[in-house]
């Protein structure tokens, strides 16, 4: 090791008026270039395998509009009425009603255990999908995702914020999440090609849209089981481990300079009753819930939307990814300068704006060519909102039960707005769907409403902070102030 030292004013210039619990590291200094090493050690081994077995759920999720321009909403008879719709609000409620007890189990069993089988899980409801003949099964297989995939988002936020400071997460975040959306950009293009199997085995081709996802599903839920890692205060007593015991110890000396949750305080109910009255969470979750429904809309409806253009069945999944593409690269670019600068309102606020001029000039463009860039833009917002919106709450809330029970609140919420783009969207509203655009709309505007509320408490309580004249310490926490 060189003599180079760590000063941890990088990590966050509030440190804390007591020393750090893990004090053997933070006493006697860390080599600052092995520090990044480590770090990007744990990059590795925990956002890829996360991200792929994210992919697959958001691709399982989201495949339901490739299905049903392939022959499923005539096969199931989903046409009529409002069956299509009712199908995909139905996964929502068991994905709202189980996160929190999901993250609950999530710490108790483990990560690896807990979000390899729920994953192995939903990949075989995946399986069985492709072989429906009733519409009313299929509500009910959705109602078993939601089940399923409930703990998995919030579970993998959780688990990600926990192994950070606070201005590196929002990278990571959207590291994971961007992951995602481009294998959710591609999502259409596989869908595509599956559809080609049509005939094979006496099958359509939606059928082996669910099938062979569902096969990959599995075989990523089973590789998972072996490679996640667990929280760091767990991860020497559950095996594993892939730090050494000095390695964790620095990891856990920067949380605790950081914000001082290091070690996992237990999560109670009566914990859990406490966090839910901090009015603060419901704000956040609000602000997701905003986020997730355009997200959700574009995902459900673009393959639809780009058909109502005139465009083919094959074009209009080969159109839907390049918006996707091009979103990731505008929402990493946002994240990273999010993180340089240690502000997330003013990068949400942007994010929103984009959202509204995207689905605007796609409401009402009469160019097709002109429409499909608002969808660039649209996305473009949405694919930097999700990771904004997650890592602003993670950054202004402390101690593990607290970030356990927000995290799931703030994703659980995002299951509403799964459930309104749902029903915005109404099939007779087609091709323009203009009433489900304008809600997303205004989804956006009510954002940007919190934005300007959250900013102004936040920075009057840093004042306060700063001359010494609050009640009691802000997150009860002496050192701690709020991201702006």
């Amino acid at each position: 090791m060189s003599n180079e030292k760590v000063n941890y004013d990088h990590v966050d210039d509030r440190k804390a008026d007591t020393p750090p619990q893990s004090s053997s590291v933070a006493e006697s200094g860390v080599d600052l270039a092995y520090e990044k090493r480590i770090i990007r050690k744990v990059d590795l081994r925990l956002l890829p395998i996360l991200g792929a077995l994210y992919s697959v759920a958001l691709i399982d999720r989201a495949n339901m509009a490739n299905a049903a321009i392939a022959g499923m909403m005539v096969d199931l008879k989903l046409f009529i009425g409002d069956r299509y719709s009712i199908a995909l609000l139905m996964f929502f409620i068991p994905y709202f009603l189980f996160e929190l007890p999901s993250n609950i189990v999530l710490r108790r069993v483990g990560s690896a255990v807990w979000l390899a089988s729920i994953g192995l899980a939903w990949g075989a409801v995946m399986i069985g999908m492709g072989f429906l003949k009733d519409w009313r099964i299929l509500v009910f297989c959705r109602v078993l995702l939601g089940f399923f995939e409930a703990g998995f988002f919030p579970g993998c936020v959780y688990l990600i914020s926990s192994w950070y400071v606070r201005y590196e997460v929002q990278k990571r975040l959207a590291g994971f999440y961007l992951v995602v959306t481009l294998a959710n950009a591609f999502s259409s293009i596989l869908a595509y090609g599956l559809i080609q199997m049509n005939g094979i085995q006496g099958l359509s081709g939606w059928r082996w849209i669910f099938i062979i996802e569902g096969v990959i599903t599995v075989a990523v839920a089973i590789l998972a089981y072996f490679i996640i890692v667990d929280f760091p205060d767990k991860l020497l007593q559950r095996g594993k481990p892939f730090l050494s015991a000095v390695d964790i110890e620095m990891i856990k000396s920067r949380i605790d300079r950081d914000r001082g949750e290091s070690e996992a305080d237990p999560l109670t109910w009566a914990k859990v009753g406490l966090h839910l009255s901090d009015w603060k969470l419901w704000v956040y979750a609000l602000m997701f819930m905003n986020a997730a429904v355009p997200a959700y809309a574009l995902a459900y409806f673009l393959p639809i939307i780009l058909r109502g253009m005139g465009y083919s069945v094959g074009m209009a999944q080969i159109l839907s990814a390049p918006p996707y593409v091009s979103a990731v690269v505008i929402a990493f670019g946002l994240a990273w300068g999010a993180d340089k600068t240690r502000l997330r309102a003013p990068f949400i606020a942007t994010g929103c704006l984009l959202i509204i001029v995207g689905l605007s000039i796609t409401a009402y463009s009469t160019k097709h060519s002109v429409r499909y860039f608002g969808i660039f833009l649209g996305l473009a917002g949405v694919q930097n909102n999700v990771p904004a919106v997650l890592a602003y709450q993670s950054n202004n809330i402390r101690m593990n039960s607290k970030r356990s029970v927000g995290t799931a609140l703030q994703v659980g919420f995002g299951a509403i707005g799964g459930i309104f783009a749902s029903t915005v969207f109404r099939e007779k509203d087609s091709p323009k769907y203009l009433n489900g655009l304008w809600a997303t709309m205004g989804c956006q505007f009510l954002t940007l409403l919190f934005l300007v509320c959250m900013s102004l408490y936040f920075k009057k309580k840093n004042r306060q902070h700063k001359k010494g004249t609050l009640d009691k310490p802000i997150e009860d926490h002496p050192a701690f102030t709020y991201t702006l």
